[in-house]
């Protein structure tokens, strides 16, 4: 553990995920100013540990193998294998570290970065109190606390020690059958895992579709990808009560004990563990907000410039404030957390871009890993007529040299939303094997609010599954 010689630096960072360290580099960056980073867990933070690195792992051997079987001159050695569930478990653990941050502290020794471990509380103007110890900001403090694995209130269901997130990207033991509940990202993310290691996987959805906030036609697409691998999907799912007597906590990514009993539109479901994926709470009750009067009860209210209305010293980056509960994006507002700091301890105006956090608002990438990935930015067909624009939906299935290469039997869909009076596109989703390479053209065209006249003139290289962009403009054509 790195510490300052004296308990007062330039800036405090609570919370050393991704995005706490990016506040702190970029805060300091190129200057004699001083940051510390103080975490009560892992330095390197739910991403690195227990989210989309170790996610991301155990995801991408299924799809290697799913390539495989559709590829002539390959399918023919792999036949009906499955996957090396212990070696595909190993490569997960070399990257979390076995939860081993010793190398994210070294980078942030490296970075001029102090660390303190401990929880830290906000105590008054500047002030962070960690296990009685009190540290204080010269120019500013940073919230990058995220959130935690929220487990609904059913009758049973916490006494049952169900799996939350992070028992799910740390998985040790097989269950042979799971009920996931929830149907977004981290569900149908955790069902693919599962079933590729021979799961019996049962979902339970509280409402109607998979991925609920996508397009219709990608949650459809998904919910029948996840079928066909053996998933089985309850939509409209009223879970009422969960019994499990021999509930045993057994560690992270173990069966939690015997089976379990739920009660699902009043039949029973017997599996051997359950993972609730139903959402997350902001880190932010904790944090000592009530003592300089910001409300602690949920997500963290900020300006564009991300700081904390009131509280001019306080800044709060990433899930914790609610904007965009994703990585890259929390990793992005901490680039613009950082350099408000910077330019503000320099005593220079923020004039430019750089200094405010715009592309939360409606220019969102993000890609969903299940058996056919789906790759999105922007508004949603729905969410851009009730923002009253008048839209035009450009729409085609991922049929084209570049796709048929990639291997047989290719199934994708791809759709434009696109703003009619201003002939530009506010949205696009990608449905489909590999299409995650695809979003950061449509992100560059939704940012860059570039028109579908400048579009014909990007030439997609041929033959890629990019030409799927030539496609969706010649559909426009009729």
């Amino acid at each position: 553990m790195t510490v300052n010689t004296t308990d007062e630096f330039d800036v405090i960072v609570i919370g050393g995920g991704p995005v706490g360290e990016n506040a702190a580099s970029y805060a300091i960056a190129g200057s004699d100013r001083t940051a510390v980073i103080v975490e009560h867990e892992l330095v390197g933070g739910e991403c690195s540990y227990w989210a989309c690195m170790p996610s991301k792992a155990l995801l991408r051997p299924s799809e290697v193998l799913t390539t495989a079987r559709n590829m002539p001159g390959v399918k023919e050695l792999v036949g009906d294998r499955g996957l090396d569930v212990d070696a595909v478990l190993a490569r997960r653990e070399s990257f979390t570290h076995s939860l081993d941050d010793s190398s994210q502290v070294s980078w942030a020794e490296s970075a001029g970065i102090s660390v303190v471990r401990g929880h830290g509380r906000i105590t008054g103007d500047r002030t962070v109190d960690v296990g009685g110890r009190t540290l204080t900001a010269r120019h500013a403090v940073v919230l990058a606390t995220g959130t935690t694995a929220s487990v609904p209130g059913t009758p049973g269901l916490r006494d049952a020690l169900p799996w939350t997130s992070r028992d799910a990207t740390n998985i040790h033991e097989i269950p042979r059958r799971v009920a996931v509940i929830g149907g977004g990202v981290v569900a149908s993310e955790a069902a693919t895992w599962l079933l590729s290691f021979g799961a019996e996987v049962t979902m339970i959805v509280r409402g109607s579709a998979l991925l609920a906030s996508a397009e219709p036609f990608a949650s459809e697409l998904v919910a029948d990808a996840l079928r066909s691998r053996g998933a089985t999907i309850l939509f409209d799912a009223d879970l009422t009560a969960v019994s499990r007597p021999d509930a045993s906590d057994t560690g992270i990514g173990r069966i939690h004990g015997g089976a379990a009993e739920l009660t699902v539109n009043g039949e029973t479901i017997v599996v051997d563990e359950i993972l609730v994926a139903a959402g997350r709470t902001p880190a932010s009750a904790d944090l000592g907000l009530s003592s300089i009067g910001v409300d602690d009860r949920g997500y963290v209210e900020t300006d564009d410039h991300l700081q904390v209305p009131g509280a001019p010293w306080l800044y709060a980056a990433g899930d914790i404030n609610g904007r965009a509960p994703l990585t890259h994006m929390g990793k992005y507002q901490a680039r613009v957390v950082g350099d408000v700091i910077a330019a503000r301890a320099d005593g220079k105006p923020l004039d430019g871009k750089r200094f405010t956090a715009s592309a939360d608002h409606g220019q969102v990438p993000q890609v969903v890993f299940t058996p056919l990935q789906v790759a999105s930015v922007g508004l949603t067909e729905k969410q851009a007529r009730s923002a009253d624009l008048d839209v035009e939906i450009l729409g085609v299935d991922i049929e084209v040299a570049g796709s048929s290469l990639q291997q047989d039997d290719y199934s994708g869909h791809a759709q434009l939303v696109v703003d009619k009076a201003k002939d530009i596109v506010v949205g696009a989703t990608f449905v489909g094997p590999g299409v995650d390479e695809l979003v950061h053209a449509a992100t560059v065209a939704v940012v860059g609010k570039v028109t579908l006249d400048d579009l014909w003139h990007a030439v997609p290289s041929y033959p890629t599954v990019s030409e799927v962009w030539l496609r969706l403009l010649e559909s426009r054509r009729g």
